[in-house]
């Protein structure tokens, strides 16, 4: 039988894979997988702040029309 420990993080692990998942899919920025690609690609910049950052992305993702089915 699983302890109790061992229970909560296996259940905070499947929580936070399945909040990936829902960002994912809704289109969410991640910002801290965006914090390791400036930190690994561009480590002579200063990375946006995360207000910055979803301003950025929504802007991205609405300002272009033709980018969209719908």
């Amino acid at each position: 039988m699983i302890g109790r420990a061992a229970w909560m993080a296996r259940a905070r692990r499947r929580a936070a894979a399945v909040g990936r998942v829902l960002r994912t899919v809704l289109g969410a920025p991640d910002y801290d997988r965006y914090l390791a690609h400036v930190r690994e690609r561009h480590p002579d910049q200063v990375p946006l702040s995360r207000a910055e950052f979803v301003q950025r992305r929504l802007r991205d993702r609405y300002d272009k029309p033709g980018a969209r089915c719908c």
